[in-house]
């Protein structure tokens, strides 16, 4: 049975009051609707890629059939060089990507915000979050709600002390131990770093924290009206380990206070 209220933590860590937690925490969890919502956020992001018809085939190159005692690829008139045919210099494509082709994945409304609610549900569920790698043994509970004043700090200093106080410091060594260069070409485009996702802060609106927060590696930021199932579900895997503010939890009782199901 889920928990019906939450306790809430102040900056040090120390709980303060309770807070009834809304009915979209009670949503089943439904991992094979998530990756879909995921996917298709994920392929609204793709760019379409195509090709010229022409591309390769700009070109005199023509077979000269068989007797000749060399290949039958097309070459060039007037000397003896390949071209045309695909894997020779300068030739067309196998099969080249096509512009016209559909990359966006769909997904309907309800499915959608299926998705997002249980998504939501499975940050206070410590089996969803400790499987996706977390380091969750020091924390105190879950879904682990604080107090208003997270969202007016606005010194990255202040940010990591309070998180130490709220035991995510075995989290954060995790995510700075887990940086390292990326495997193939992808450092060679924009993207050299590659490091594992930390924990996400849901704020009602905390301006200054997101700026604040911004130099802890792995932290994300982000008001709940800008909530997303990817952001709750990385990789289309559910249980990130979340960090709500009480004025979220209240702001998500308006939004999504009547989802069960």
């Amino acid at each position: 049975m889920t928990q019906k209220t939450a306790e809430i933590f102040d900056l040090q860590g120390k709980a303060t009051g309770k807070i009834e937690l809304p009915a979209v925490f009670q949503t089943p969890i439904r991992p094979d609707v998530i990756k879909r919502a995921v996917l298709a956020i994920q392929s609204n992001r793709l760019q379409p890629q195509g090709r010229d018809p022409m591309a390769g085939k700009k070109t005199t190159a023509e077979s000269r059939g068989t007797g000749s005692g060399i290949s039958r690829v097309p070459r060039i008139k007037g000397a003896g060089r390949a071209a045309l045919a695909p894997f020779t210099v300068k030739g067309r494509q196998t099969h080249p990507p096509r512009a016209e082709k559909i990359i966006i994945k769909e997904i309907p409304k309800k499915e959608a915000k299926l998705a997002l609610t249980s998504a939501i549900a499975a940050t206070a569920k410590r089996e969803y979050v400790s499987g996706r790698g977390h380091r969750i043994d020091e924390v105190a509970g879950l879904p682990l709600v604080v107090d208003n004043a997270l969202e007016g700090l606005t010194k990255a200093k202040d940010v990591a002390d309070a998180f130490s106080k709220l035991g995510f410091d075995t989290e954060l060594v995790r995510v700075r131990e887990s940086r390292n260069i990326r495997a193939g070409k992808g450092k060679r485009r924009g993207r050299k770093m590659k490091q594992a996702v930390g924990p996400l802060v849901v704020v009602a609106d905390g301006k200054n924290l997101i700026i604040a927060a911004s130099n802890i590696p792995g932290v994300e930021v982000t008001a709940v009206a800008n909530l997303n199932t990817e952001m709750l579900a990385p990789g289309t895997h559910p249980g990130r380990l979340t960090v709500w503010t009480n004025g979220a939890i209240e702001q998500l009782s308006t939004l999504y206070g009547g989802s069960k199901a």
